[in-house]
């Protein structure tokens, strides 16, 4: 049996097993890795521990602990009724605000995971607070993110036009971003219009906590949660506007904030999502095992040489989807290019209808808990039973992967081919 068949075999064992049984996915992972990596790719132990995700695994701890703090000095709840102001009480407007501001960040240059980072423990909050379908809120704001993260100023964006720009083909920088914007679009309007009247998996006890909750916040904040609003400017123009490690600067403005308010942020580091980072963690690092041995270029050499042009490019498609929704996108993207630009070439299929397809299906899919974006929403997310909204969340990534591609693939490559 080949470690193609093995790798991928295992991978899906380990995904039915640790959905069906209550065992964390991500001890089956680091379990997997070790076993099919050592006796099957031939990997040392150190060429493992280098898949592991540190930077992803720094961001959520930052993050999480200090949206904890956060919320235990009551700037959480501030920030929540003064959004709910904005909209002047509509508290269904909240999720388009989310998707809107998201977009706006990423489309000016924001890289996607650092933008829902920032939105998504805000919007998770909202949900808590106002009764709102999390799992509608967390999709939005990861869809936002990717409506504008294919701008000409963006990162995934530049990523893909400088990789076309080292080769024969021509892509529209406005064609490229307008398919990816409308696309994510529609996407949050179906979601919106389909799941946001369904009831959240609520955790017992969660709507009557959020009912007892105070939710007079509407005075101005005190010292502390001053110093927190600052803390979080402070950690946005650290990211965005000099490109610094957002986990190691949320942990910083953490650490700060609970040392000036000891006796109340004692067991902030309880609000740490330890279970979806095991997670996480686990199924990345796998992932990372695979691709170090080749096994992910593997696949994709084998559905560029099926045959049909128009065939293979839907192919394509669902082989990023797939991938993309355990592995980095940025990564699948650099790697998918470079294989699609030979099937341009020689076909006469729209090279910028064929390339956005393949930006979108790989970047739709990052609302897998598995990415770094999903990742966040389910860490985040308040008052929820937490094992039936990981399966809410796989459901609804199940559902992008299997129609994602087909509609990126119906929309930008047949109808200009």
């Amino acid at each position: 049996m080949s470690a193609e068949v093995i790798s991928i075999g295992a991978l899906l064992v380990m995904f039915v097993v640790g959905t069906v049984l209550p065992i964390n996915l991500g001890i089956l992972a680091f379990v997997a890795t070790f076993a099919v990596g050592t006796a099957s790719l031939g990997l040392t132990e150190d060429e493992i521990f280098e898949g592991f995700p540190v930077k992803l695994f720094v961001t959520i701890v930052g993050v999480t602990y200090l949206f904890s703090v956060a919320r235990r000095n009551g700037t959480i709840d501030w920030l929540v009724a003064a959004g709910v102001r904005l909209v002047r009480g509509k508290v269904g407007l909240i999720p388009w605000v989310l998707f809107l501001v998201a977009a706006l960040l990423t489309a000016f240059g924001t890289f996607t995971p650092a933008a829902v980072a920032i939105l998504a423990p805000i919007g998770m909050n909202f949900a808590y607070r106002y009764k709102l379908n999390p799992l509608v809120v967390g999709m939005m704001v990861i869809s936002g993110g990717h409506a504008g993260a294919f701008s000409p100023l963006a990162v995934s964006g530049a990523l893909v036009l400088g990789l076309v720009d080292e080769t024969d083909l021509q892509v529209s920088a406005v064609a490229l971003f307008s398919a990816s914007f409308v696309i994510n679009l529609l996407l949050s309007l179906l979601t919106y219009v389909l799941l946001a009247k369904r009831p959240a998996p609520l955790a017992e006890g969660a709507a009557e906590a959020a009912d007892d909750e105070d939710l007079a916040v509407s005075g101005r904040p005190d010292w502390r949660q001053w110093l927190t609003l600052a803390s979080l400017v402070a950690l946005v123009v650290g990211a965005l506007g000099f490109h610094l490690e957002i986990g190691f600067l949320a942990l910083t403005a953490g650490a700060l904030l609970a040392l000036v308010d000891m006796k109340r942020q004692e067991k902030a580091v309880d609000g740490v999502s330890w279970s979806t980072l095991l997670l996480v963690a686990g199924m990345m690092t796998y992932i990372a095992m695979l691709e170090k041995a080749g096994i992910i270029e593997e696949i994709s050499e084998h559905a560029a040489d099926l045959g049909a042009p128009l065939a293979v490019a839907l192919l394509l498609c669902f082989t990023v989807a797939v991938t993309s929704a355990f592995a980095s996108s940025t990564a699948i993207l650099t790697a998918i290019i470079p294989i699609a630009v030979p099937l341009l070439l020689s076909s006469h299929l729209s090279a910028v209808g064929l390339i956005a397809a393949l930006a979108v299906s790989t970047t739709i899919v990052d609302t897998s808990p598995f990415s770094t974006n999903g990742a966040l929403v389910l860490s985040n997310a308040r008052g929820v039973d937490a094992r039936r909204f990981y399966r809410q969340v796989i459901g609804y990534t199940g559902g992008i992967v299997a129609l994602g591609p087909v509609v990126a693939w119906g929309a930008l490559v047949l109808p200009w081919s």
